[in-house]
């Protein structure tokens, strides 16, 4: 079991963030963001990895305008044409969203990074340039979570506190705050992999332009959803031994 005693998450008509009448406090704030960012768990206790990475239909969201911009490129060296599939595919899932009344935030969010992606490489020339948006957001993701660790507030014990129903309460516990600081590096590491092998792969234009794409594919959400896995692990609260009897 993977939860631990805390305060009674809010309730689904009350919803996380501030009450009427007072100002929002650190808990507030924590399950506010730790609401936004996606996660979710089973009723036993364990992260439900799928759905908190969108699930089937948010996996396909994330990989296939990538995959169709790289395999159209690879097979007719045709810059403008890779990148039209490409948002065509991210737009067909808005489409999708909309048809069947489901939040079309995550489909729209990709055609936005679609279109920054293909704008890139068509106004460039270089296709490679598709991917150099990726390094950004992944570089900005670093600093952010690194600076969570320093101002005491680590953005795994943020979400994972609520998940948990901890509140912000982990942050007087010496071992939980430790172990959230151990969680928010392991995602730190994940997004630095990422890095240090693509960045290379894109220097090598074209050369390498087959492996970046390939190791985009790898090292996003199935990586993402690894390292999410491995740090809640690592966080999970550690049952008190049972005291030995006379």
């Amino acid at each position: 079991m993977n939860s631990a005693p805390g305060p009674a998450a809010p309730r689904d008509d009350e919803g996380p963030g501030p009450r009427p009448g007072r100002l929002p406090t650190g808990a507030d704030l924590a399950g506010a963001y730790a609401a936004r960012a996606g996660l979710h768990r089973h009723e036993d206790g364990r992260i439900d990895v799928l759905r908190s990475a969108g699930g089937v239909r948010g996996l396909l969201e994330s990989i296939l305008p990538g995959l169709v911009f790289l395999v159209c490129f690879t097979l007719v060296q045709d810059l403008i044409l890779a990148a039209v599939l490409s948002l065509a595919v991210a737009a067909v899932f808005v489409v999708v969203r909309l048809v069947g009344r489901t939040p079309p935030t995550q489909a729209f969010a990709g055609i936005i990074g679609v279109a920054v992606s293909a704008a890139l490489a068509v106004f460039s020339g270089r296709a490679e340039n598709f991917y150099l948006s990726g390094f950004l957001t992944n570089a900005g993701y670093i600093v952010a979570l690194v600076a969570s660790i320093l101002v005491k507030w680590p953005l795994m014990g943020v979400i994972f506190g609520f998940l948990r129903n901890e509140g912000v309460h982990w942050r007087k516990e010496p071992v939980r705050a430790r172990q959230y600081r151990l969680g928010t590096w392991i995602m730190v590491a994940v997004l630095g992999l990422r890095l240090l092998v693509q960045v290379p792969l894109y220097l090598m234009g074209d050369g390498g332009l087959v492996a970046l794409g390939a190791t985009r594919l790898i090292m996003g959400v199935p990586l993402y959803a690894l390292g999410l896995w491995v740090a809640w692990l690592i966080t999970r609260p550690v049952a008190a031994e049972p005291a030995a009897s006379d």
